[in-house]
């Protein structure tokens, strides 16, 4: 067995000791186990110390488990932990009610220690699998930002430019996996200006013209940096970084592709940088109105932008704004 996997701790439920007898039976030698009684002493066990899977009895006195179930998963602090009820309770609605809370798995009663081992392990190794897979993306956004800390762009830009990007995959038509998953690489289309001079990216002026062919190398150099990943998420970042300075016209960078030879994740990705580039103040210019950023984008139209993506925008631009709002730049 994994060793992060037998040294996870479980929580069971019971108000029956000798319930909790035979879990610990079959548990122990596997797991770290914490006991409790009764649903509001298996709350506080959570509140102080979160276990990772949760074994919970349906009925219990003052507090049955349909209840503590519904607490854990309307508190965002709990909602991720696995609740895996185990009931003599068979019947099909019985059943339903506990899926419909949010729970994993269900065991009944009277056990079967291969069934038990089985199902824990299972559950164990999926959130295990989650863990690594938010690990994942949670390196993606830091690498982001370490990009942007070269840049006079900030943090905050990648969080707003990365929602903006899933809005409108969304109103695309885009199924959700997938506009997540745009969400999680649009953090790393600039990470190529890690290797651009600061001299260079924190020029307050206009670049010259050599200037400005160095610092669209950014792109070849991000893509060289996520090139040959295995990764779904590091393989839409690499198209990401190579093509969000592609014109619709054909007259983007590096690679003059044009209309629907960008990517569609490039040519969303386009638009939401854009236009937070140029609603965003920066130590070379004040931020564009909204009205004035829409209208350039109209403008750009069939030119810099797939025009209907342009067109799809304007139709989010309310939930847009809210993610503007949220994400407001901070001193």
């Amino acid at each position: 067995m994994d060793q992060s996997i037998s040294q996870a701790r479980i929580l069971i439920v019971d108000d029956e000791p000798a319930n909790l007898k035979v879990m610990r039976e079959v548990l122990a030698s596997n797991y770290r186990l914490s006991f409790a009684k009764s649903g509001a002493v298996a709350l506080q066990l959570i509140e102080n110390d979160p276990p990772k899977l949760i074994l919970l009895d349906v009925m219990m006195p003052d507090m049955n488990g349909f209840e503590v179930c519904k607490i854990l998963k309307a508190n965002p602090k709990t909602a991720h932990i696995p609740v895996i009820f185990v009931t003599a309770l068979t019947q099909e609605q019985d059943e339903s009610e506990g899926f419909s809370l949010g729970a994993v798995d269900y065991i009944t009663k009277p056990i079967s220690s291969a069934i038990v081992k089985a199902r824990v392990k299972t559950h164990l190794s999926l959130v295990q699998a989650e863990q690594l897979k938010q690990a994942h993306v949670d390196l993606v956004e830091r690498l982001g930002r370490a990009a942007e800390y070269k840049d006079t762009d900030t943090g905050e830009h990648i969080a707003r430019m990365s929602q903006y990007s899933k809005v409108l995959a969304l109103a695309l038509g885009m199924n959700e996996q997938h506009a997540e998953l745009l969400r999680q690489a649009a953090p790393m289309h600039d990470v190529g200006k890690i290797g651009i001079p600061d001299s260079i990216l924190l020029k307050p002026g206009k670049l010259t013209p050599d200037e400005f062919a160095h610092m669209k190398e950014h792109a070849a150099i991000g893509a060289k940096i996520l090139a040959n990943s295995p990764s779904p998420l590091l393989q839409l970042a690499h198209v990401l970084a190579i093509e969000h300075h592609e014109k619709w016209d054909g007259t983007g960078y590096p690679n003059g592709l044009k209309g629907e030879e960008i990517s569609i994740e490039g040519r969303i990705v386009a638009i939401a940088d854009v236009f937070d580039a140029l609603t965003s103040k920066r130590p070379y210019k004040e931020p564009w109105s909204i009205e004035q950023t829409l209208e350039h984008m109209q403008q750009q139209a069939g030119k810099h932008f797939d025009p209907h993506l342009v067109e799809l925008f304007i139709g989010q631009i309310d939930a847009v704004l809210a993610i503007k709002k949220a994400h407001q730049e901070r001193d």
